[in-house]
């Protein structure tokens, strides 16, 4: 469908806004949306004036809770409405395509979260629409948010100005343990039908787009094993506060008087890589790590220095400048609050660090920004059919217990 966009000449009104999905991330993104320009000059500012979702009571419930006027039930309303100039996708993987395609196509820009898509064809298809969108001047980017830590874009300058040097070790983990219970319920991140893969696309993603974007190497071919450690669990009850959708196809059976449902998609992924600039790389995503809340960690080792991450710990970045005599060296402690830090001016006194969520309000504000200078956002569209693709052939590794499998770009 290609339909009239929406007026892009935007000057003296804001940046109107709507959301697809009202859950964690819809969440999320309505608070980054509302926080950006408060903080950050986004010119004439944001509004979000419409969320979309199927439940229209909770839908309801978000759009008075964020001060949002409209809740639409079907998002095909959006496209029609002429009042919206960017469409915010925060839902299961298995809707990406065919809503961002459909914006792009109708002249509304589209942020969408990661992983762009559930599969290389469906990836491939969206950065299609994508590329012919900015023919038009209608852009996309894909919410790798982590991106926007300031400690890790502090880590790709430092990276940049050649302080590590030549980056010879790329070694990345990210360890969550939310469902190391066997009762946990499940929910629609554990069917394959709906997330496309376990671990592997949730978390994995991430630091998959992070080792490419800190050091600017691109994996040449991975080694990969996965296992599913629990293979039933029970269906998710209303008293849960949890959901699956009911056509999830995850089949069910009885286990005494639950209804259980059989989990499709990997529970941990380790896998090896090289990359086009020569070096080694590691990569580990569990979500049953024991005690492990949501440590994402990067690891970047070269000839001229090292530099270590955790997320548990975001506002420090840890570097070690080999350059320096063996008296003198070690890793020190850099506390990325100062205003010279990325993002950091904006907020708060040095030493008063920043969360999780500040994260999503510098992802919108860099999209809001690339929007109004008529430039293309990072990541693109094409980012994330590189990530998918990377995503697919771990897999396939992982299938063929561990066989070299190479990456196309």
């Amino acid at each position: 469908m290609t339909t009239t966009g929406p007026d892009t000449n935007r000057s003296g009104r804001p940046l109107r806004v709507a959301i697809v999905g009202y859950s964690f991330m819809g969440t999320i993104h309505a608070q980054a949306w509302t926080t950006a320009p408060r903080f950050f000059d986004l010119g004439d500012g944001v509004e979000i004036v419409a969320v979309s979702g199927r439940d229209a009571v909770a839908a309801r419930a978000f759009a008075d809770r964020f001060g949002v006027a409209d809740v639409e039930t079907d998002w095909r309303n959006l496209l029609t409405r002429g009042d919206i100039d960017v469409i915010d996708i925060c839902t299961p993987g298995h809707l990406h395509a065919e809503i961002a395609i459909a914006a792009l196509d109708a002249g509304i820009h589209v942020l969408c979260e990661k992983p762009l898509a559930n599969s290389v064809e469906e990836a491939e298809r969206m950065t299609a629409a994508a590329e012919r969108a900015a023919a038009r001047g209608v852009q996309a980017m894909v919410g790798f948010s982590y991106r926007r830590t300031p400690a890790l874009a502090y880590a790709k300058r430092l990276i940049a100005e050649g302080r590590l040097g030549t980056v010879r070790h790329i070694r990345a983990l990210y360890l969550q343990d939310w469902i190391v219970d066997p009762e946990f319920p499940l929910v629609w991140r554990l069917d394959a039908d709906q997330a496309g893969s376990g671990a592997l696309g949730d978390i994995g993603a991430h630091i998959i787009d992070l080792a490419r974007f800190v050091t600017g190497h691109e994996l040449t071919g991975v080694s990969a094993l996965s296992s599913t450690f629990v293979t039933e669990r029970p269906l998710p009850t209303a008293s849960s506060g949890l959901s699956a959708t009911a056509d999830s196809g995850s089949g069910g059976s009885a286990d005494g008087d639950r209804a259980m449902g059989r989990v499709t998609v990997d529970d941990a992924v380790v896998f090896i890589g090289r990359t086009d600039g020569g070096a080694l790389a590691t990569f580990e995503a569990t979500r049953f790590a024991s005690g492990r809340k949501n440590a994402m960690r990067l690891e970047v080792d070269g000839s001229l220095g090292s530099i270590a991450f955790d997320f548990e710990r975001l506002n420090e970045l840890q570097f070690h400048d080999h350059t320096l005599p063996a008296e003198e060296s070690g890793f020190r402690r850099i506390l990325v609050t100062e205003p010279q830090h990325p993002y950091a001016a904006a907020w708060w006194p040095a030493g008063h660090g920043l969360g999780y969520e500040h994260t999503f309000v510098h992802e919108v504000t860099d999209f809001a920004r690339d929007l109004a200078a008529g430039r293309a956002p990072e990541p693109g569209f094409a980012d994330g059919l590189l990530v998918q693709r990377i995503l697919t052939a771990v897999a396939t590794s992982a299938s063929a217990d561990a066989a070299w499998t190479p990456i196309p770009h």
